[in-house]
Formats: structure tokens, sequence, C-alpha cells
């Protein structure tokens, strides 16, 4: 496989003018083209415009909080993943994600056949808007959707796109002959078809600080009540001892550092002996806590908390543990799903991330974008969609052209 990656500034034209250069670092149209574009580059003429450069390539992509290269991390640009080699790739789209989820990865998974001959190995990159509420269902439908008729599984990896923190409309997006379809309320899904099986790696550098806690209360995003009283009263109480170690006043909070804090003390949920993040956030006037997708009344939760230094090692953990997967080979390139909520919590160290990841991966090339929420899914895995979460799709380097 030969692997490219380009991170864009300017305008929509000028992500498309890049194809060029694309196409000469590879040697050729790629089989495959992700886009991850921040809203002040359309993403619908950014898929379109490449679209029209590369007629016989599989494009797609989604819009960001962020965007991810080997070089960096940045705001207001378009980080493109090309890919060239021996894979097949298939990409449908469905919309009316929030109304009928069903319908909608029904529709995007049709694109997709269950096998190909000679490529035994299956992937399938899934991206999608998680403001609809359906982030988990989503995920868990695709899965079924992909399974294969001879019982056969699929891993899922991904991630819910972004609008530059604006939470109104993310979009994903997918290239046509006929022009681009482009939505909010929508999701993506890519299947990828290897000779050689690649690696996933997931980490999230969280540690728990709570007792097991009830969700007594709640409706779709929204927890109202956690063991039977205010969420937000059991959120400072269980955290009252970290935070005053932090320097944290719990009743003192109000404005921007609500959200710090609760950036800083996420849910841990527990699924079969795991912990999957799931992140506050905002405050509601009745003591509520809104999440960034549905916490069914009844879960059971931990509060965890996370530091700087964590973020970092998890995120780079996560790239360590993709290339292990594969055997510890050289890497040809990797797409990166990394939550807006790390970047929050390190700022401007979030660059120290990137460059650990570049460097677990072996300086391969690498491209992605800041999320609303992770996708990853294995064989037997009951819950797949993850916030603050770090999740690693590596390519190994092969012979192939």
């Amino acid at each position: 496989m030969k692997i490219t990656s380009r991170m864009v500034g300017g305008s929509a034209n000028d992500v498309v003018d890049s194809a060029d250069t694309i196409a000469a670092d590879i040697g050729g149209a790629p089989e495959l083209l992700l886009a991850f574009a921040s809203t002040s580059q359309p993403l619908g003429e950014v898929l379109s415009g490449l679209k029209k450069r590369f007629p016989t390539t599989t494009v797609l992509g989604c819009s960001t909080a962020g965007e991810i290269t080997e070089g960096g991390d940045a705001k207001g640009h378009t980080a493109l993943f090309a890919l060239r080699g021996d894979v097949k790739v298939f990409a449908g789209m469905g919309t009316s994600l929030k109304e009928n989820p069903e319908a909608a990865v029904n529709a995007a998974a049709s694109a997709s056949p269950h096998a190909v001959e000679g490529h035994p190995h299956r992937t399938a990159v899934i991206l999608l808007d998680a403001l609809a509420g359906v982030s988990e269902e989503t995920t868990l439908l695709a899965a079924v959707a992909l399974g294969g008729e001879d019982g056969s599984e699929v891993r899922l990896v991904g991630g819910a796109a972004g609008d530059d923190l604006k939470m109104a409309a993310p979009l994903v997006g997918l290239g046509g002959a006929d022009g681009s379809e482009c939505a909010n309320n929508a999701v993506v899904i890519l299947t990828i078809f290897s000779k050689v099986a690649l690696g996933v790696g997931v980490c999230h550098g969280h540690r728990t600080i709570s007792q097991p806690l009830t969700i007594t209360k709640s409706e779709g995003a929204t927890v109202f009540e956690v063991n039977g009283r205010p969420a937000w009263d059991v959120w400072r109480e269980e955290t009252a001892a970290a935070a005053k170690a932090a320097g944290i006043d719990t009743d003192a909070l109000a404005g921007d550092d609500v959200g710090a804090y609760l950036l800083r003390f996420e849910a841990g949920l527990e699924t079969g002996g795991a912990i999957k993040i799931r992140a506050p956030l905002g405050l509601g006037a009745d003591g509520s806590l809104s999440f960034a997708c549905g916490i069914p009344q009844g879960s059971v939760v931990r509060i965890t908390e996370s530091g700087g230094l964590e973020q970092i090692t998890s995120a780079v953990e996560a790239a360590r543990r993709a290339r292990e997967q594969m055997g510890g080979g050289d890497v040809a390139g990797a797409l990166i799903f990394d939550c807006i909520c790390r970047n929050l919590i390190l700022k401007s160290d979030f660059s120290v991330a990137v460059r650990g990841m570049n460097e677990a991966l072996g300086g391969a090339p690498m491209a992605g974008f800041e999320s609303y929420g992770e996708v990853a899914l294995d064989a037997g895995d009951f819950s797949g969609f993850h916030n603050t979460t770090t999740v690693v799709l590596a390519f190994p380097k092969t012979a192939e052209p």
C-alpha cells in the first residue's frame, strides 16, 4: 500500500488543487480518499471537487472540530488521507439517522458486499452525526448490517463529525459521479477489504475515582438523577477530594469553569468489565447533566479523572496498540479519530500527543480529525461508541504498488 496525507488551508478550491500532489506522491489515482474538513472549507465543495479530479476513486469525509496529520494539528484546514494499493473499498450513505437509525444504517451498509474473493480481511469506517443522539445504536446496527451471511464479523472504527464546536450541524458526505451527497443527521459507512489485516488501537487514559453510581432518571442524552438525587449534586460530592487536590472548589463552579470541570471528571460507563468514557457537555438549571450520547436509565457509571500526562500517554498507547496488532511491522499510514475533549483538556499540549502517536507509528503518514465521539467495536463487543478516546487504524506497508 502507498499512503499520503496532506494538511491544506485556504479555500475549498485550494484543497481540490492539492489533488495533483497527492497523485504524484502515490504514483497515480488513489483507491480511497478521505477528507476531514473544517467548517471554513465547505465539505460538499471539497468532496465534489476531489471526485471530479479522481472519478474512479471512492471519496468521502466529514466536517471536523480540528484536523490532524503527522505534521501536527490545526483548525480551519482540511486533512486528506489517500491510499493506493491492492484493496477493495465500498461506501454508502444513509440519512434521517435520528428518525430511523436502522433504515439509515442499512442504506449506508447496502453499498458493501459481505466478502471479496482474495481479500479476506474486512474493516469498516463509520462517520456519523452524533448530535442525532443515536451513536451507540448506530454502531451496533452497523455491526449487524455488515455481519456477513456466513456469520463472519467485521471490525468497526470511526468518528463523529464535528462543526468547530458550534454544536449545530456536523456533516458527513460521499462523493458521487453526479455530485456529492452531504448532510447532517446522517451516517457514511466505508468498508475496506484487504489482503492483510489492518491494525486497530483504542485507549482513553482515564481512571475511576468514585463508587459505582446508578442512573436512576434519564432521557436520551440527559441524566437527571443519579442514585435518586440530582446528578450535579452527586457529581460534586463524588469528586470533591480529587477536585480539591487539583485546586478546584466544587462549591464555587460557574460559567466556563463548569465545562472545564466536567471535561476533567467524565463518566465511565461499565460495560462487561470495561469502562467506556461518556463526556458530560453541560449543566442544566435543574441540576441535570447533558452528555454526548444517550445513557439509559439503570446504567451503572463511575466518575473518572484524567490529567494531561494521562491524555498524552493514552493517545500514544492507542497508536502503539494499532501497530502491535499488525505484528509490529512497518506502517504505511494511519487514520486517527481523536476526541475534541482531549484537545480541550490538553490545549497546546495536544500537539505533543500527535507527535507521540506519529513516533509510535514509525513516522508514517497519518490523517484524521478531532471528533464529537469515536467508534471502535471488535467481534464480541457490546458497546462501540466512545468519548475522550483515541482510535487509530493502521495500514501495513506491503509490496503492493
